[in-house]
């Protein structure tokens, strides 16, 4: 019921570098490539192998149809769900819990699962495809609490649960950095609930603690593999680890009032961070009193210290002094954390009430479905979701430039331009909405103040490889090749693989007269990206220049071959074939790129020039008469037709 609208939502932020443009996912028995992808740094699927491999699994089975991602979502959350009533029931059962709450296991596991399945603070986990990240490692995080559980209890099997739990522990691991903390909370678990001492848990569980701490080397791998998520984790992200802990203490204390009013939730907090403690002293004191208060509880009352450090411990990768230069604060981080205060209030409504407190919960439980459902609404669109996030979070710069890359994409440029005003405004140091607020000036033929904003955000990150391209191509709009070829090649050296850039320095060496250079800048573009028909057009163009007719003629046909409606290659193939004497070949490209482009002046002039050396001055006639309404200010092509007049009569 909650999620029923869910599967209409669409691909958005994340989803696109981690899914869409992930070429891991469209190889899927290249082992080596789905454990370690190679996709843009900081990508949520980088250094996490089993969630990359479940979404190749997904692409396998629907490509990207998004449909089987977002089943695939709910899945997950459901058997969750279902692993965390295991845990609850169980954990009443056991002596610490038992008493009051051992008699009514059932009903009030159901209640605590429920209401965790059905709180729309779960949405981001669940309806986020790619914050399947945070989902899929709580999975993990509670089956291998639940197979301790099932293991310390069995009588004669436990060693069978104690493989599911190490195993789940290390698929963990492999899913999300948050996993590290699952041998700590086992070991508490233990001591809390079954062994009664720390000592007496390591005496019995030698062996299994070992095997459990054995998963951090797995994880310790993947961390060092993944550079720090490409530079926007760690102590070297750009974020000090003091201004993101006070900056924590703001989300954390957030994340609590979300838990019992839910209003408003919001897709992107964007990057900024509390610069000092008077910002925020009411909240760390409050935290540092909740950390104080676990402390104590550890050893005077072990079953609320357990809860208090399993709470603090699970939010702690992301929530404490290790900087997430990207996301400083994020409601998906809450996705397993959230079991805890709903089992609290749960357990002390029943202490309060007795059963008749779960009439309370099934309430709540209705009014979560009817919440979830209509934040899933808010997913719908991309551009719903990033104003639904504007709107409630107006300091975010992120958003506003997300809104106006939505809107630009609709056409509705003057209105994008506002929005990356704002997002400039609100992150001056960021160099992305410059580069799209240039984009967005070059589509309202506004060149020079293009250059500007590309050139400013080159000054903020030098390497920006599509801003040096879009520059060079604005540059030699202007008539300015010599500084549109430099910045053609500052973007191929900063990105040697860029195909886009190749292509677009063989056009500009092709204006500067260098066709040789043009052919060799070509012919790369082309081996980078062999599906890049404007590449080949290019190549085709330098051939052409070089005298090269045969192998011109042949790059063109190649090109129409991939694309058949791109006009200008059949008006310079017929060019090329003109010179090869193939006259009634070039006829039938020349009429081609006028059927496609009917005001398309080249072709038509040539078809017209043809046909008169061919001896049908009629039909050249007809094309004449239409290249003066085309240009009726330019004389030669009226002087042309004036001869072609007198040839007719």
């Amino acid at each position: 019921m909650a999620y029923h609208n869910s599967f209409g939502g669409v691909w958005v932020f994340d989803d696109v570098p981690a899914i869409l443009e992930n070429p891991s996912l469209r190889a899927p028995w290249s082992w080596g490539e789905i454990l370690h992808p190679s996709v843009a740094g900081g990508a949520t699927v980088s250094g996490r192998p089993v969630l990359n491999l479940s979404f190749a699994l997904n692409h396998l089975v629907g490509g990207e149809e998004i449909l089987g991602y977002h089943a695939t979502n709910l899945l997950i959350h459901l058997l969750a769900g279902l692993l965390l009533f295991g845990v609850v029931r169980r954990t009443c059962l056991q002596p610490p819990a038992a008493g009051k709450c051992a008699a009514d296991a059932g009903p009030l596991s159901l209640a605590v699962a429920t209401i965790w399945l059905v709180h729309p603070l779960q949405t981001e986990s669940v309806t986020y495809i790619v914050q399947r990240a945070e989902s899929l490692m709580g999975l993990w995080y509670l089956l291998t609490l639940y197979g301790f559980i099932r293991g310390a209890t069995a009588e004669g099997r436990g060693s069978r649960w104690y493989l599911i739990s190490g195993a789940a522990c290390l698929l963990g691991m492999a899913t999300k950095e948050v996993m590290v903390s699952a041998p700590l909370v086992v070991l508490l678990y233990d001591r809390t609930f079954v062994a009664g001492s720390f000592s007496e848990a390591w005496r019995r569980r030698r062996a299994y603690y070992l095997s459990l701490a054995a998963t951090w080397l797995l994880l310790a791998g993947l961390l060092a593999s993944g550079a720090g998520r490409g530079g926007t984790a760690g102590f070297g992200a750009g974020v000090t680890g003091w201004n993101y802990a006070l900056t924590q203490c703001r989300a954390v204390v957030h994340y609590l009032r979300l838990v019992v009013w839910p209003d408003p939730l919001v897709f992107d907090y964007g990057t900024g961070t509390v610069g000092n403690f008077v910002e925020v002293w009411p909240q760390g004191l409050l935290l540092l009193g909740l950390a104080g208060a676990t402390l104590w509880a550890l050893w005077c009352r072990p079953v609320w210290g357990f809860l208090g450090t399993s709470f603090l411990v699970i939010l702690a990768p992301s929530s404490s002094v290790v900087p997430v230069a990207t996301q400083t604060m994020a409601e998906h981080r809450m996705y397993l954390p959230l079991a805890i205060p709903v089992g609290l209030f749960v357990m002390g409504l029943h202490r309060l009430a007795g059963l008749r407190g779960l009439m309370i919960c099934g309430l709540l439980a209705l009014g979560g479905c009817w919440l979830t459902e209509q934040r899933n609404e808010d997913y719908r669109t991309v551009r719903r979701l990033w104003a639904d996030t504007v709107a409630k979070y107006p300091a975010n710069g992120r958003a506003h430039h997300e809104l106006g890359k939505v809107l630009f994409d609709q056409g509705r440029i003057e209105e994008a331009l506002t929005y990356y005003q704002t997002a400039i405004r609100l992150q001056p140091g960021v160099p992305e909405p410059h580069y799209n607020y240039g984009l967005a000036l070059s589509a309202l033929g506004r060149p020079a103040e293009a250059v500007e904003q590309y050139r400013a955000a080159l000054r903020l990150q030098p390497g920006y490889t599509d801003a040096h391209n879009n520059l060079g191509t604005v540059l030699l709009a202007q008539g300015r090749p010599a500084e549109a070829e430099a910045e053609f090649r500052a973007a191929v050296r900063f990105k040697p693989d860029y195909a886009k850039g190749y292509s677009n320095l063989a056009n500009v060496q092709l204006e500067l007269g260098r066709p040789a250079e043009a052919v060799a800048s070509a012919q790369t573009a082309v081996r980078l990206d062999p599906g890049d028909v404007t590449a080949r057009y290019n190549l085709g163009n330098a051939l052409a220049e070089s005298g090269q007719w045969p192998e011109a003629a042949a790059v063109y046909a190649e090109a129409l071959r991939r694309q058949p409606d791109f006009p200008e290659v059949h008006n310079n193939l017929g060019n090329v074939l003109l010179q090869l004497d193939r006259m009634t070949e070039a006829i039938a490209h020349y009429e081609a790129a006028v059927r496609l482009k009917p005001d398309y002046v080249d072709p038509r002039r040539n078809l017209a020039h043809v046909l008169m050396q061919l001896n049908r001055a009629r039909e050249a006639l007809r094309h004449y008469e239409i290249l003066v309404q085309l240009r009726p200010n330019d004389g030669e092509i009226r002087s042309e037709l004036e001869r072609v007049r007198e040839q007719v009569r």
